[in-house]
């Protein structure tokens, strides 16, 4: 018995529907997946649905883009509510500022003598909330990159032409919002920050779990992150962060972590919950 906890489909930058994602998943032995797309709940209904047709365990869940102590980093919720008003209009907003990002990418693509159209890049996202990928497979569809990596290395990377920068949200802001919708709120991938210091900062506003299981994180980093985990009284998560085919290789079933994981993740949702609902009574 085994999850997932870290999963992207198509509704952000990840390239497998959710009925896709969820055969592969039941294929490898999965037990329990959470879906953690960017910035949108959109995929959460249907992996639910094709979940439950397999007899797979599903957990709700969103990665949120945020800044905290000057660097971005991404806060995964987990079991809040997806039809939330508030969590809905919130990342109603963060899909306007992910939008209008594409379009200064491509008008510095443009500058550079680069005939992309924007409408192409949204075509090939068709989803709320495209990304950086959905540009890069646009340059690769149309000749100018042999592949995503090149996309990225030459025009998408941070300080390359065709870079922008993307408002966020604070760190604590994303927590106080999955709160608010019901959920457990955890910190993504931490071996890929430099904020281990000011962690008890994060803690105290409400800081759920430490996403320890990680593809980028070796063995040393994921045992330091349970040890640190453990010390501040967090849960652990993790998850293999699949995008499909969009990065090279799908990575479903390069992390796995076991049912007593889960379990402490489900309780600290149902405390969120009882909370929660403490608080709108």
């Amino acid at each position: 018995m085994f999850a997932d906890l870290h999963l992207h489909t198509r509704f952000s930058d990840g390239t497998y529907e959710p009925a896709e994602l969820a055969a592969k998943a039941h294929q490898l032995g999965f037990t329990c997946v959470a879906v953690t797309d960017h910035d949108t709940v959109e995929g959460c209904a249907p992996m639910a649905r094709a979940c439950e047709a397999l007899g797979i365990s599903f957990i709700s869940g969103v990665e949120l883009t945020a800044e905290f102590k000057g660097q971005e980093i991404h806060v995964l919720g987990y079991g809040f509510d997806p039809a939330d008003p508030n969590l809905l209009n919130q990342i109603a907003q963060f899909q306007a500022i992910r939008q209008q990002r594409i379009r200064d990418m491509v008008a510095r693509l443009n500058e550079l003598n680069i005939p992309l159209a924007v409408e192409r890049v949204f075509a090939l996202a068709n989803c709320r909330a495209p990304g950086r990928p959905h540009v890069a497979r646009a340059l690769v569809e149309a000749g100018v990159c042999r592949d995503v990596d090149e996309a990225f290395e030459r025009f998408l990377k941070k300080h390359r032409p065709a870079w922008v920068p993307k408002r966020r949200i604070t760190a604590e802001e994303a927590v106080a919002l999955i709160h608010r919708a019901g959920g457990a709120a955890v910190l993504a991938h931490p071996g890929l920050y430099s904020v281990d210091p000011w962690l008890s900062d994060l803690v105290r506003a409400g800081l759920d779990g430490l996403e320890c299981f990680h593809t980028k994180h070796s063995h040393m980093t994921t045992e330091y992150y349970l040890s640190l985990a453990s010390r501040l009284g967090l849960v652990v998560t993790g998850g293999s962060d699949c995008h499909g085919e969009n990065k090279g290789q799908p990575l479903l079933g390069s992390v796995r972590v076991g049912p007593e994981l889960v379990g402490r993740l489900r309780d600290r949702i149902a405390y969120r919950q009882a909370n929660r609902l403490r608080l709108t009574d």
